[in-house]
């Protein structure tokens, strides 16, 4: 009989509030913030400080987590956020859904940002191109080539119909998204180019880089009658024809710099909602406010610096000016032509410093009446900040802090009944609800090395760096005692099995036994836990880990000669030494019935020794860097191992078999703590989150886990296998290429698949009815049997049912890997689907695909010649027809808007226009009173 065993599945993740590699978005409410943690995206509410949906990627526990790498939100409620995997999904904040999964990019994505009108979205990547997004259709347009470096930001202009990507290469490129080509390329820049914006008039756009200075483009726009309109701020260029071809196709013209108070590079630039303020964020703790004066005003201020230059000029001269009177005009005349330069429009409000290095930064699209602005930053120790942004100063307003430690998670605890959590990192010591994932208390400390829950969850104990006790009470979560235990870090702490107390050991080398005393404080009226030292052993070495057996008869410990001794729990007296590893031991567990004892070491090994003789049964390669923590499972031989290559790994001990990986964490597992009815695991990493693993009903064997991790192996390679790395790299042109958006996935092989399948049953059961045709006009009549595959559909419905399934985003893909001989079949079924008014769609982005990809072939094919001919009858008609009823819908939803604009006054109605109307009347009036006025004062003095 083969042994089964129980499944562990990712069950929970908590701790972590927001995390480094992406940035923070608002909502297009302006209510909930958007902050990615690890591979998932919480909403936060903002002024409740709570987070109230969770969006997370429907991975199965063998997929690697995905990280996201950047979020956008669109002006409707929906979200786009982008992994590192270089997918692109898009939620429905409302539903908390996820609406399509868009595949295209080849590394993370690095930039995201959707058109004013939410239709359109533009993706930029690691792998150095730019893809366009048509978000309703759930399709990519068109992908843009020409970058040498990663994509670092993307702005939208005129209207969505331009589209400028800056990037690590120091250029900018400005796309035309009609023709689908380069039109401008700007360098100029020092150094890479991290952030761009533009406000929301589209007058000026900003770039910034590791220059010391912000720099500044005019963005020209093109009229209604083709001609185009410059800003009038930016300094006229000559009249030649050369600059005027030139002149043509320069959307963004320079229009000058400002020097930035840090010295550090910019991460991100931003223009508040209202375009009033313009945020520079540098890569530590800096955001420099920018005020952005109107035309007006900017005006005003380059006139009183031009009346400033002159005085100062007159009073130079002196003498001199009576002399030269006439030139003096001249320079007059031509200094009085006004040009706005960039400080007269950017002026410096403030700055913000934050505790810690800021990660992001983003403005809340709705401006408060209270302030100009509220910004949120995320900084890079898992924490929130808002700042209300007022003319003369900043005030922090609220932070998001409490549900996750500042830095990594040191070690992870339990208490005996499973519903406790402890966790401790460098400053702070939190409890929290295991099966909730919510923090119950906060509690500041020390460098929280190692700790543990005292029975009856009242107090716990916490092992500090500096070789304190700290005793904590749980219940009104404070630091009830401060004890000098050890003159050396405390490393490790385990509790002495029926007995009341526990054992600690240190980097002093010393071993110390420590007992629970109740003891009521001078002054106070309650009692409360203390402990006092009972023994102390001395060392050779530095003590890593201390491990106590279950029946309390061993005593374990580990030094740093990569040595682990046994000695007896009541004498101290030595009985056997462990050694064997190459690196000192960092971890060990001894199992419920006392016969084996496991050891993980820095050497990367797991070893298994028996506790009877102190022999090793196995030794085994377990991780890829060094093992971190081990645990057996209660009253079984089953080993959970967690190890600085993220994994967390399920052995089995009798066997020496690894039985599962899970995969979840995004950094080092420091910490691990397994349940006592084995029910779950917990543990705690360099990436600040706590992850929760429960135990299946689903059971597994062996031989089928090592099946499916060498299919891993080989889906994990099939990206290699499409691109061929040997092949040289295709030079790209300076004005840059375009190419299709999508890419070749498993899902899309999979789907060319299921389609070549369809063919194939639906031509054998076009030949079987054909048969019986024949045989009934023969006069043998037998009940035609149909194929059970096909669902009762007919051979045609059954081929449209297996493209329907295909995801809109795959199609072109699929239909890419589809052979000659097939696209044929495919393209004879589709005049019998144009019948069908809602396929009409599909129909025809199947039949423009397989046209472009084997135009020369069918050309060459005269069997293809009468399939082609009746389609060029048939869809044209049709498509007339989808479009003849959508036109007559909108026309019929115009109508309806009007009915119900004429019948209500409010509804529909231009609230500016109605402003303007009232202040007329209100206006008239006014003429009226004074007209009145003034004729009745005429009237009273021709009296007198």
């Amino acid at each position: 009989m083969v042994k089964s065993y129980l499944r562990y599945e990712p069950a929970a993740s908590f701790g972590v509030i927001v995390s480094v590699e992406s940035n923070i978005t608002y909502d297009s409410s302006g209510k909930h913030l958007l902050a990615p943690a690890l591979e998932k995206l919480g909403i936060w509410h903002v002024r409740q400080g709570v987070c109230t949906k969770t969006l997370s990627p429907s991975l199965s526990s063998r997929a690697p987590s995905l990280a996201v790498t950047c979020v956008a939100s669109a002006p409707s409620s929906l979200v786009a956020s982008g992994y590192a995997d270089g997918s692109i999904r898009i939620w429905d904040c409302d539903k908390g859904s996820c609406e399509t999964t868009l595949n295209g990019h080849k590394g993370a994505v690095t930039a995201l940002r959707y058109n004013k009108v939410g239709s359109l979205l533009a993706s930029g990547s690691k792998d150095n191109d730019v893809i366009l997004w048509d978000v309703v259709g759930e399709t990519g347009l068109f992908r843009l080539r020409g970058h040498r470096d990663q994509i670092t930001d993307l702005v939208f202009l005129d209207s969505g119909k331009k589209l400028v990507s800056s990037s690590k290469d120091k250029f900018l490129r400005v796309w035309d998204l009609e023709t689908q080509h380069c039109m401008q390329i700007i360098s100029g820049h020092h150094s890479e180019i991290w952030s761009i914006d533009v406000d929301p008039d589209e007058r000026y756009l900003v770039t910034g880089s590791a220059d010391l200075e912000l720099r500044f483009y005019n963005v020209k726009h093109e009229l209604m009658n083709g001609e185009s309109m410059v800003n009038e701020t930016g300094p006229e260029t000559g009249n030649d024809g050369e600059s005027a071809t030139q002149n043509k196709w320069e959307v963004l013209k320079p229009f000058g710099e400002i020097q930035r108070q840090s010295k550090d590079r910019v991460a991100t630039v931003r223009f508040s909602k209202s375009g009033n303020l313009l945020a520079c964020q540098v890569a530590g703790k800096m955001v420099e406010i920018f005020r952005v004066l109107d035309e007006v005003e900017s005006k005003r201020k380059a006139k009183r610096r031009l009346n400033r230059k002159k005085e100062k000029k007159s009073a130079k001269m002196g003498v001199e000016a009576t002399e030269n009177v006439e030139a003096n005009h001249g320079t007059e005349e031509a200094g009085n032509v006004l040009v706005v330069a960039v400080p007269d429009v950017f002026k410096l409000l403030q700055t913000i410093r934050a505790s810690k290095k800021i990660c992001s930064i983003s403005f809340c699209p709705v401006t408060p009446k209270t302030s100009l602005a509220t910004l949120a930053l995320s900084l890079n120790n898992n924490l929130l900040e808002f700042y209300s942004i007022e003319s003369g100063s900043s005030t922090k307003t609220l932070a998001i802090e409490l549900q996750g430690h500042r830095s990594d998670v040191r070690s992870v605890t339990l208490s005996s009944d499973n519903t406790l959590l402890m966790s401790t990192s460098h400053n702070a010591v939190k409890i929290w609800n295991p099966s909730t994932g919510s923090c119950l208390r906060t509690i500041d400390s020390g460098y929280g090395l190692c700790g543990l829950i005292v029975p009856h969850n009242k107090y716990a104990m916490v092992g500090t760096k500096d070789g304190k006790i700290e005793i904590i009470d749980i219940g009104s979560g404070t630091l009830s005692e401060v004890v000098e235990a050890h003159g050396g870090s405390l490393r490790s702490i385990a509790t002495i099995p029926n007995g009341n107390g526990f054992v600690t050991g240190s980097a002093d080398h010393d071993v110390k036994f420590w007992e629970y005393q109740i003891k009521q404080k001078p002054g106070q009226d309650s009692k409360c836990l203390t402990i006092s030292n009972v023994r102390t052993m001395k060392m050779n070495d530095d003590v890593l880990v201390v491990a106590i057996s279950p029946d309390a008869k061993y005593l374990a410990v580990a030094l740093l000669d990569c040595t682990v001794k046994i000695l007896f729990m009541d004498s101290l007296k030595f009985f056997i030494s462990l050694y064997g590893h190459k690196l000192p031991v960092l971890c060990m567990d001894i199992s419920s019935d006392g016969d084996l004892i496991v050891t993980g070491s820095a050497d990367k090994n797991l070893r298994i020794w028996g506790l009877d003789f102190g022999d090793c049964h196995k030794s085994i390669f377990a991780h890829a860097d060094s093992v971190m923590a081990v645990q057996f499972v209660r009253n079984t031989h089953y080993i959970f191992s967690v190890g600085k290559d993220r994994l967390v790994k399920y052995w089995d001990a009798d066997k020496f078999e690894l039985l599962l990986t899970l995969e979840g964490h995004h950094a080092d597992v420091w910490c691990l703590a397994v349940s006592n009815r084995g029910d779950f695991v917990v543990t705690g990493s360099h990436d600040r989150s706590i992850r929760r693993w429960d135990r299946t009903e689903e059971p597994f064997f062996i031989e089928e886990e090592k099946e499916k991790r060498l299919e891993e192996i080989f889906e994990a390679d099939i990206d290699n296998t499409f691109e061929d790395k040997h092949i040289p790299k295709e030079e790209l042109p300076e004005e840059g290429a375009v190419a299709s958006a999508g890419k070749r996935t498993l899902e899309t092989l999979t789907a060319t698949d299921s389609i070549i399948d369809a063919l194939d049953v639906a031509e054998v059961e076009l030949k079987r009815i054909a048969e019986h045709e024949d045989e009934k006009a023969r006069g043998k009549v037998a009940e035609f049997q149909p194929n059970m595959i096909m669902l009762g559909l007919s051979p045609s419905d059954y081929v449209l049912r297996a493209l329907s399934n295909i995801s809109t985003n795959a199609l072109e893909q699929t239909l890419l890997a589809l052979p000659f001989s097939d696209a044929l079949k495919l393209l004879s079924y589709t005049k019998d689907w144009t019948s069908n008014p809602d396929k009409v769609e599909l129909v025809c982005r199947i039949v423009t695909v397989l046209l472009q990809i084997h135009h020369s072939q069918l050309i060459s094919t005269p069997s293809a010649r009468p399939v082609l001919a009746v389609l060029k009858e048939i869809i044209y008609a049709r498509v007339k027809e989808c479009k003849d009823t959508l036109g007559f819908n909108l026309a019929a939803m115009d109508h309806l808007k009007q009915l119900m604009a004429s019948r209500s006054d409010a509804l529909f109605r231009d609230a500016k226009s109605k402003l303007l109307e009232i202040r007329s009347q209100q206006s008239k009036r006014l003429e009226a009173r004074t007209e009145t006025k003034t004729e009745n004062r005429k009237k009273k003095k021709q009296k007198k």
